[in-house]
């Protein structure tokens, strides 16, 4: 059996000995561990990988033994997970395809270790792409009158085949909080990094006309606020005066695309942790 433990709570003297001297007793051999203290708000964070032998006790006697020896004193809060464990991913896409494109690439290669159930557009000119790769589509249009409709098709379909979370690539579609609520920081949507200085319809085209030096991409997970979760992973490229619009949406795609992926693997490792609206990334 392999874990993976992430922990956070008010900072204090002895937490790394007493998960770990409770990790060997359990008979298990430590082979992660990355941790750090937000002096500001005197909060520790904790990332730790262990491996156990046959004679461990079950996982979920494991998990209670935790909770009453180390997480309830410490006042942690704590998640585990069996490493073995494949996460389901739903995507959820409109009409772009070059982020679907890529993680599916990457899924088809065994890049990104997840299950993909299905993937959901309110369009149907990417159900091609779902074909290729024999994926189930499911085609729910939205419009402002069958938003709550439609929202309530998408829930029965997450909770049917039991989504663990849900990537936006590139659906352009404001989320519910209904939605949210039922998958708080399970949601992963990629932007351009120009919000807000350079929001609305046409980002790049405003970015040419500004003469900026750089473009970028944010990745981040969703919240009610728009566009305004706690960040993942982020990138930037250089442009110049010789560069047009094309090349802009071109290289800004490019960026869309890496930082997505990214940030997929990062929570598909168990390696992001959210607290107060920002990440920690564990290495």
């Amino acid at each position: 059996m392999k874990t993976t433990i992430l922990i956070h709570c008010p900072d204090q003297a002895g937490i790394i000995s007493s998960v770990t001297g409770f990790i060997h007793a359990e008979g298990g051999n430590i082979i992660y561990l990355d941790q750090h203290v937000d002096k500001q708000a005197n909060v520790f964070f904790m990332r730790l990988e262990s491996e156990f032998d046959g004679n461990v006790v079950s996982f979920s006697d494991f998990k209670n033994e935790f909770q009453s020896v180390l997480a309830g004193p410490y006042n942690m809060e704590w998640n585990m997970h069996l490493s073995e464990e494949r996460p389901k991913m739903a995507l959820f896409v409109s009409k772009y395809n070059h982020c679907l494109y890529d993680l599916l690439s990457r899924f088809h290669s065994h890049e990104v270790e997840v299950d993909i159930p299905f993937i959901l557009s309110n369009h149907r000119d990417l159900e091609y792409i779902a074909e290729q790769f024999q994926i189930p589509f499911y085609h729910i249009p939205v419009t402002a009158d069958t938003k709550a409709e439609a929202e309530k098709q998408q829930v029965e379909l997450l909770e049917k085949y039991g989504i663990d979370f849900i990537v936006l690539a590139r659906y352009m579609q404001i989320i519910s909080p209904a939605l949210i609520d039922k998958y708080p920081n399970r949601i992963i949507n990629i932007h351009h990094s120009f919000l807000p200085a350079f929001a609305g319809a046409k980002p790049y085209h405003a970015a040419f006309a500004r003469g900026v030096k750089i473009i970028g991409a944010t990745s981040h997970y969703v919240t009610e606020e728009l566009d305004a979760g706690p960040i993942i992973e982020q990138d930037v490229t250089t442009v110049s005066h010789s560069h047009k619009i094309a090349d802009f949406i071109a290289k800004g795609r490019d960026l869309e695309k890496i930082v997505l992926s990214r940030a997929v693997k990062l929570h598909i490792q168990r390696k992001t942790m959210v607290y107060n609206n920002k990440t920690i990334i564990f290495s």
